[in-house]
Protein backbone atom coordinates (compact mmCIF):
# COMPACT_ATOMS: atom_id res chain seq x y z
CA UNK A 1 0.00 0.00 0.00
CA UNK A 2 1.18 3.29 -0.78
CA UNK A 3 2.26 6.05 1.60
CA UNK A 4 -1.06 8.57 1.88
CA UNK A 5 0.42 12.21 1.23
CA UNK A 6 -2.82 14.03 2.39
CA UNK A 7 -3.40 12.11 5.70
CA UNK A 8 0.02 12.34 6.62
CA UNK A 9 0.07 16.38 5.88
CA UNK A 10 -3.41 16.21 8.00
CA UNK A 11 -1.69 14.92 10.82
CA UNK A 12 1.29 16.95 10.76
CA UNK A 13 -1.13 20.20 10.96
CA UNK A 14 -3.78 18.03 13.36
CA UNK A 15 -0.03 17.59 15.74
CA UNK A 16 0.72 21.60 15.52
CA UNK A 17 -2.60 22.30 17.12
CA UNK A 18 -0.95 21.10 20.76
CA UNK A 19 0.52 23.76 21.76
CA UNK A 20 -0.26 26.75 18.71
CA UNK A 21 1.75 29.75 19.67
CA UNK A 22 -0.94 31.94 17.45
CA UNK A 23 2.13 33.31 15.29
CA UNK A 24 2.48 31.78 12.27
CA UNK A 25 3.02 28.00 12.48
CA UNK A 26 4.79 27.91 15.46
CA UNK A 27 4.07 25.73 18.64
CA UNK A 28 5.13 26.17 22.29
CA UNK A 29 5.36 22.66 23.84
CA UNK A 30 7.77 22.13 26.12
CA UNK A 31 8.65 18.93 27.33
CA UNK A 32 5.77 17.59 30.28
CA UNK A 33 3.67 20.68 29.61
CA UNK A 34 0.07 20.51 29.60
CA UNK A 35 0.44 20.66 25.44
CA UNK A 36 3.40 17.85 25.43
CA UNK A 37 1.14 15.09 27.28
CA UNK A 38 -1.69 16.19 25.45
CA UNK A 39 -0.10 15.52 22.01
CA UNK A 40 0.77 12.24 23.22
CA UNK A 41 -1.88 11.06 24.33
CA UNK A 42 -3.38 11.64 20.99
CA UNK A 43 -0.25 9.85 18.80
CA UNK A 44 -0.85 7.14 21.26
CA UNK A 45 -4.62 6.92 20.23
CA UNK A 46 -3.43 7.40 16.41
CA UNK A 47 -0.76 4.56 17.43
CA UNK A 48 -3.37 2.44 18.07
CA UNK A 49 -5.70 3.31 15.54
CA UNK A 50 -2.64 2.21 13.05
CA UNK A 51 -2.85 -1.70 15.19
CA UNK A 52 0.53 -0.46 17.10
CA UNK A 53 0.93 -1.00 20.60
CA UNK A 54 0.92 2.22 22.15
CA UNK A 55 3.66 2.06 25.53
CA UNK A 56 4.68 5.32 27.70
CA UNK A 57 8.16 4.35 29.09
CA UNK A 58 9.13 5.83 32.72
CA UNK A 59 10.12 8.81 31.00
CA UNK A 60 7.47 9.62 28.69
CA UNK A 61 9.05 8.36 25.74
CA UNK A 62 5.94 6.88 23.48
CA UNK A 63 6.68 3.63 21.19
CA UNK A 64 4.13 2.74 18.90
CA UNK A 65 4.95 -0.98 19.28
CA UNK A 66 5.10 -3.35 15.77
CA UNK A 67 5.17 -7.13 16.12
CA UNK A 68 9.05 -7.73 16.77
CA UNK A 69 11.37 -7.88 15.02
CA UNK A 70 10.43 -4.20 13.59
CA UNK A 71 12.37 -1.39 12.13
CA UNK A 72 12.09 1.40 14.70
CA UNK A 73 11.01 5.50 12.99
CA UNK A 74 10.36 8.14 14.56
CA UNK A 75 12.22 11.70 16.43
CA UNK A 76 10.24 13.60 19.20
CA UNK A 77 7.37 15.73 19.75
CA UNK A 78 8.43 18.38 22.20
CA UNK A 79 9.11 21.62 20.71
CA UNK A 80 11.90 24.41 21.78
CA UNK A 81 10.38 27.48 24.06
CA UNK A 82 9.35 29.02 21.22
CA UNK A 83 9.60 26.48 18.55
CA UNK A 84 8.43 24.98 14.42
CA UNK A 85 5.99 23.28 13.84
CA UNK A 86 7.81 20.59 12.28
CA UNK A 87 10.93 20.20 14.69
CA UNK A 88 10.94 16.46 15.48
CA UNK A 89 6.93 16.36 14.74
CA UNK A 90 7.92 15.55 11.46
CA UNK A 91 9.57 12.47 12.15
CA UNK A 92 7.50 10.84 14.36
CA UNK A 93 4.40 11.68 11.78
CA UNK A 94 6.59 10.47 8.71
CA UNK A 95 6.83 7.37 11.33
CA UNK A 96 3.93 6.94 11.17
CA UNK A 97 2.32 7.21 7.85
CA UNK A 98 4.44 4.49 6.93
CA UNK A 99 3.83 2.15 9.63
CA UNK A 100 0.11 2.52 8.68
CA UNK A 101 1.19 1.68 4.85
CA UNK A 102 4.52 -0.28 4.77
CA UNK A 103 4.51 -4.11 3.97
CA UNK A 104 7.19 -4.60 6.96
CA UNK A 105 6.50 -4.02 10.33
CA UNK A 106 7.34 -0.87 11.54
CA UNK A 107 7.66 0.51 15.10
CA UNK A 108 7.23 4.26 15.93
CA UNK A 109 8.85 6.69 18.80
CA UNK A 110 8.35 9.72 20.04
CA UNK A 111 10.82 10.70 22.45
CA UNK A 112 10.92 12.96 25.39
CA UNK A 113 12.54 15.85 25.98
CA UNK A 114 15.01 15.63 22.44
CA UNK A 115 15.03 19.62 23.10
CA UNK A 116 16.64 20.13 26.38
CA UNK A 117 14.76 21.36 28.80
CA UNK A 118 16.36 19.48 31.21
CA UNK A 119 19.48 18.02 29.50
CA UNK A 120 20.45 17.29 26.22
CA UNK A 121 18.02 14.95 24.29
CA UNK A 122 17.12 13.61 27.96
CA UNK A 123 14.33 10.86 26.77
CA UNK A 124 16.72 8.80 24.24
CA UNK A 125 19.48 9.60 26.36
CA UNK A 126 17.74 7.42 29.29
CA UNK A 127 16.73 4.48 26.81
CA UNK A 128 19.96 4.53 25.28
CA UNK A 129 21.93 3.61 28.82
CA UNK A 130 24.09 7.41 28.05
CA UNK A 131 22.26 8.83 31.11
CA UNK A 132 20.93 6.88 34.08
CA UNK A 133 17.89 7.42 35.51
CA UNK A 134 18.61 8.52 39.47
CA UNK A 135 21.31 11.14 37.40
CA UNK A 136 18.35 12.51 35.15
CA UNK A 137 15.96 12.98 38.11
CA UNK A 138 17.97 15.51 40.03
CA UNK A 139 18.28 17.92 36.16
CA UNK A 140 16.80 20.94 36.90
CA UNK A 141 15.64 23.36 33.83
CA UNK A 142 15.29 26.90 33.75
CA UNK A 143 13.08 27.40 36.72
CA UNK A 144 14.15 25.26 39.22
CA UNK A 145 11.92 22.03 38.42
CA UNK A 146 13.75 18.41 38.64
CA UNK A 147 13.15 15.85 35.69
CA UNK A 148 12.00 14.16 38.32
CA UNK A 149 9.47 15.75 39.23
CA UNK A 150 8.27 16.84 36.14
CA UNK A 151 8.24 13.14 34.79
CA UNK A 152 5.97 12.05 37.64
CA UNK A 153 3.01 14.19 35.52
CA UNK A 154 2.58 11.11 33.57
CA UNK A 155 3.33 8.26 35.96
CA UNK A 156 -0.59 6.99 35.13
CA UNK A 157 0.64 6.46 31.72
CA UNK A 158 3.63 4.83 32.44
CA UNK A 159 5.37 1.24 32.37
CA UNK A 160 8.72 -0.55 32.03
CA UNK A 161 11.28 0.46 29.53
CA UNK A 162 11.06 -0.83 26.05
CA UNK A 163 13.41 -3.32 25.27
CA UNK A 164 15.66 -2.27 22.36
CA UNK A 165 16.51 -6.06 20.93
CA UNK A 166 13.19 -6.47 19.29
CA UNK A 167 14.23 -3.18 16.83
CA UNK A 168 16.15 -4.23 13.78
CA UNK A 169 17.25 -0.29 13.21
CA UNK A 170 16.57 2.97 13.91
CA UNK A 171 15.54 5.80 10.76
CA UNK A 172 15.11 9.73 11.66
CA UNK A 173 13.19 12.27 10.01
CA UNK A 174 13.75 15.18 10.17
CA UNK A 175 14.17 18.79 9.13
CA UNK A 176 17.84 19.99 8.27
CA UNK A 177 17.24 23.16 10.32
CA UNK A 178 20.06 25.11 8.05
CA UNK A 179 20.41 26.64 4.93
CA UNK A 180 21.94 24.23 2.56
CA UNK A 181 19.13 22.28 1.18
CA UNK A 182 17.00 25.12 0.93
CA UNK A 183 20.05 27.51 -0.79
CA UNK A 184 21.07 24.72 -3.39
CA UNK A 185 17.35 24.02 -4.29
CA UNK A 186 17.51 20.52 -3.29
CA UNK A 187 15.21 18.55 -1.82
CA UNK A 188 17.06 15.65 0.18
CA UNK A 189 19.97 15.43 2.86
CA UNK A 190 21.26 11.67 3.78
CA UNK A 191 22.75 12.65 6.67
CA UNK A 192 26.99 10.98 6.79
CA UNK A 193 26.79 11.96 10.49
CA UNK A 194 26.17 14.04 13.23
CA UNK A 195 28.17 16.71 15.45
CA UNK A 196 29.69 15.81 19.07
CA UNK A 197 28.32 18.37 21.51
CA UNK A 198 29.23 19.89 24.44
CA UNK A 199 26.93 22.18 27.57
CA UNK A 200 27.73 23.33 30.55
CA UNK A 201 26.77 26.55 32.96
CA UNK A 202 29.41 28.69 34.16
CA UNK A 203 28.95 30.98 36.81
CA UNK A 204 30.72 34.34 37.20
CA UNK A 205 30.33 35.76 41.02
CA UNK A 206 31.94 39.19 41.61
CA UNK A 207 30.77 41.94 44.26
CA UNK A 208 26.73 43.40 44.15
CA UNK A 209 26.94 46.83 44.47
CA UNK A 210 25.46 50.34 44.30
CA UNK A 211 25.57 51.46 40.42
CA UNK A 212 25.30 55.51 41.29
CA UNK A 213 27.99 55.23 43.59
CA UNK A 214 30.83 52.57 42.73
CA UNK A 215 33.30 53.78 40.61
CA UNK A 216 34.32 52.11 37.58
CA UNK A 217 37.83 51.36 38.38
CA UNK A 218 36.73 49.77 41.25
CA UNK A 219 33.92 47.89 40.49
CA UNK A 220 34.04 43.81 40.62
CA UNK A 221 31.06 43.75 37.67
CA UNK A 222 30.13 40.03 36.83
CA UNK A 223 28.43 40.78 33.65
CA UNK A 224 31.44 43.00 32.75
CA UNK A 225 33.31 39.42 32.96
CA UNK A 226 31.10 37.93 31.05
CA UNK A 227 31.19 40.32 28.02
CA UNK A 228 35.11 39.74 28.74
CA UNK A 229 34.46 36.04 28.45
CA UNK A 230 32.70 36.12 25.54
CA UNK A 231 35.28 38.19 23.47
CA UNK A 232 38.33 36.20 24.53
CA UNK A 233 37.32 33.02 23.65
CA UNK A 234 35.65 34.07 19.73
CA UNK A 235 39.73 35.09 19.64
CA UNK A 236 41.28 31.94 21.46
CA UNK A 237 39.20 29.66 19.19
CA UNK A 238 40.46 31.47 16.20
CA UNK A 239 43.10 28.89 15.05
CA UNK A 240 41.49 25.71 16.90
CA UNK A 241 38.08 25.61 15.28
CA UNK A 242 36.64 24.83 11.37
CA UNK A 243 34.02 26.88 9.30
CA UNK A 244 31.69 23.81 10.53
CA UNK A 245 32.54 24.12 14.24
CA UNK A 246 29.69 26.71 16.61
CA UNK A 247 29.86 27.80 19.99
CA UNK A 248 26.99 29.65 21.93
CA UNK A 249 25.98 31.17 25.10
CA UNK A 250 21.96 30.92 24.72
CA UNK A 251 21.27 31.89 28.44
CA UNK A 252 21.74 34.23 30.75
CA UNK A 253 20.67 34.83 34.46
CA UNK A 254 22.06 37.98 35.72
CA UNK A 255 21.71 38.76 39.71
CA UNK A 256 20.06 40.61 41.22
CA UNK A 257 19.16 41.79 37.28
CA UNK A 258 18.18 45.23 38.31
CA UNK A 259 18.67 48.57 36.82
CA UNK A 260 20.74 50.34 39.88
CA UNK A 261 22.69 47.65 40.72
CA UNK A 262 25.98 46.37 39.76
CA UNK A 263 25.38 43.16 38.96
CA UNK A 264 27.46 40.69 41.66
CA UNK A 265 26.54 37.01 39.93
CA UNK A 266 25.85 35.97 35.74
CA UNK A 267 25.13 32.22 35.44
CA UNK A 268 24.85 31.47 31.59
CA UNK A 269 24.96 28.00 29.38
CA UNK A 270 27.62 27.05 27.12
CA UNK A 271 27.45 25.15 23.85
CA UNK A 272 29.86 24.14 21.43
CA UNK A 273 29.95 21.65 18.01
CA UNK A 274 31.66 19.51 16.41
CA UNK A 275 32.78 16.67 14.48
CA UNK A 276 36.43 16.18 16.19
CA UNK A 277 36.20 14.66 20.15
CA UNK A 278 39.48 16.26 20.23
CA UNK A 279 38.75 19.48 19.22
CA UNK A 280 35.70 19.78 21.46
CA UNK A 281 37.90 18.79 24.20
CA UNK A 282 40.68 21.59 23.41
CA UNK A 283 37.85 24.02 22.91
CA UNK A 284 36.79 23.18 26.78
CA UNK A 285 40.26 23.63 28.03
CA UNK A 286 40.46 27.40 26.22
CA UNK A 287 36.52 27.32 27.99
CA UNK A 288 37.95 27.03 31.35
CA UNK A 289 41.30 28.64 31.63
CA UNK A 290 39.45 31.76 30.22
CA UNK A 291 36.88 31.52 32.73
CA UNK A 292 39.44 31.13 35.25
CA UNK A 293 41.50 34.17 34.02
CA UNK A 294 38.24 36.55 33.54
CA UNK A 295 36.92 35.64 36.73
CA UNK A 296 40.59 36.77 38.72
CA UNK A 297 40.71 39.56 36.69
CA UNK A 298 37.42 41.21 38.26
CA UNK A 299 38.33 39.74 41.96
CA UNK A 300 35.97 36.79 41.47
CA UNK A 301 35.32 33.26 41.41
CA UNK A 302 34.11 30.97 38.52
CA UNK A 303 32.20 27.81 39.15
CA UNK A 304 31.26 25.37 36.71
CA UNK A 305 28.43 22.96 36.33
CA UNK A 306 27.87 19.10 35.16
CA UNK A 307 29.13 18.91 31.58
CA UNK A 308 26.76 17.21 29.43
CA UNK A 309 27.57 16.25 25.87
CA UNK A 310 27.15 13.66 23.36
CA UNK A 311 29.78 12.11 21.14
CA UNK A 312 29.97 12.50 17.45
CA UNK A 313 28.37 9.81 15.55
CA UNK A 314 28.27 8.26 11.97
CA UNK A 315 25.50 6.99 10.40
CA UNK A 316 24.72 2.82 9.51
CA UNK A 317 26.38 2.41 5.86
CA UNK A 318 23.71 0.21 5.15
CA UNK A 319 20.99 2.18 5.93
CA UNK A 320 22.36 5.38 4.64
CA UNK A 321 23.03 3.24 1.28
CA UNK A 322 18.97 2.56 1.20
CA UNK A 323 18.27 6.08 2.22
CA UNK A 324 20.67 7.17 -0.96
CA UNK A 325 18.42 4.87 -2.85
CA UNK A 326 15.28 6.31 -1.91
CA UNK A 327 16.74 10.06 -2.53
CA UNK A 328 17.72 8.89 -5.98
CA UNK A 329 14.56 7.21 -6.81
CA UNK A 330 12.43 10.15 -5.94
CA UNK A 331 14.76 13.42 -6.42
CA UNK A 332 16.92 12.37 -9.45
CA UNK A 333 20.43 14.17 -8.88
CA UNK A 334 18.68 16.69 -6.81
CA UNK A 335 19.76 15.63 -3.53
CA UNK A 336 23.19 15.43 -1.46
CA UNK A 337 24.99 13.45 1.20
CA UNK A 338 25.77 15.85 4.56
CA UNK A 339 26.42 16.22 8.23
CA UNK A 340 24.08 17.31 10.61
CA UNK A 341 24.88 20.30 12.65
CA UNK A 342 22.40 19.98 14.30
CA UNK A 343 21.93 17.38 17.36
CA UNK A 344 19.24 14.35 17.51
CA UNK A 345 18.11 11.24 19.17
CA UNK A 346 19.66 9.44 16.64
CA UNK A 347 23.17 10.12 18.57
CA UNK A 348 21.61 8.24 21.44
CA UNK A 349 20.06 5.12 19.82
CA UNK A 350 23.23 4.97 17.80
CA UNK A 351 24.25 2.96 20.69
CA UNK A 352 21.93 0.52 20.89
CA UNK A 353 21.44 0.06 16.95
CA UNK A 354 22.44 0.86 13.35
CA UNK A 355 20.77 4.76 12.68
CA UNK A 356 20.19 6.49 9.45
CA UNK A 357 18.68 10.18 9.43
CA UNK A 358 17.36 12.12 6.35
CA UNK A 359 16.96 15.71 6.05
CA UNK A 360 14.65 17.84 3.47
CA UNK A 361 14.61 21.67 3.41
CA UNK A 362 14.15 24.21 5.96
CA UNK A 363 13.07 27.69 4.31
CA UNK A 364 15.61 30.27 4.57
CA UNK A 365 17.30 27.83 6.93
CA UNK A 366 15.22 28.53 9.98
CA UNK A 367 14.45 26.75 13.03
CA UNK A 368 14.14 26.37 16.32
CA UNK A 369 11.83 29.81 15.69
CA UNK A 370 7.83 30.33 15.25
CA UNK A 371 8.59 31.47 11.61
CA UNK A 372 10.34 27.55 10.97
CA UNK A 373 8.81 26.17 7.75
CA UNK A 374 8.86 23.94 4.84
CA UNK A 375 6.84 23.48 1.80
CA UNK A 376 4.76 20.88 1.66
CA UNK A 377 5.28 19.05 -1.85
CA UNK A 378 9.26 18.94 0.05
CA UNK A 379 7.88 17.32 3.12
CA UNK A 380 6.30 14.84 0.75
CA UNK A 381 9.21 14.25 -1.34
CA UNK A 382 10.60 13.29 2.03
CA UNK A 383 8.44 10.68 2.81
CA UNK A 384 8.43 9.07 -0.51
CA UNK A 385 12.29 9.13 -0.20
CA UNK A 386 11.70 7.22 3.11
CA UNK A 387 8.95 5.01 1.33
CA UNK A 388 11.39 3.68 -1.61
CA UNK A 389 14.02 3.31 0.95
CA UNK A 390 11.77 0.83 2.75
CA UNK A 391 11.75 -0.42 -0.43
CA UNK A 392 15.27 -1.35 -1.03
CA UNK A 393 16.15 -3.51 2.37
Amino acid sequence: MAVNAQRFLDDLHKLREFGAAGVGKGVVRPAFSDADIAARRWLADRFQEAGLQPHFDPVGNLFGLAPAPSLLMGSHSDSQPEGGWLDGALGVIAALELARSSQRPISVVSFQDEEGRFGVTTGSAIWSGKLPLAQADDLTDHAGTRFGDARARMQSLTQDFVNPAQFTGFIEMHIEQGPILDANAEAIGVVSDIVGIRDMVIEFSGQQNHAGTTPMHLRRDAFQALTIFNGLINERFRNVVTPQTVWTIGHVELSPNASSIVPGRVRFSMQWRDQDTDRLARMESIIRTTAQEVSESIGGDAQFGPMLGIEPVEMDPTLRRSLEHGAQTVALGNWRVMPSGALHDASNVAALMPVGMLFVPSINGISHDFAEDTAEADLVTGLKALEAALADR
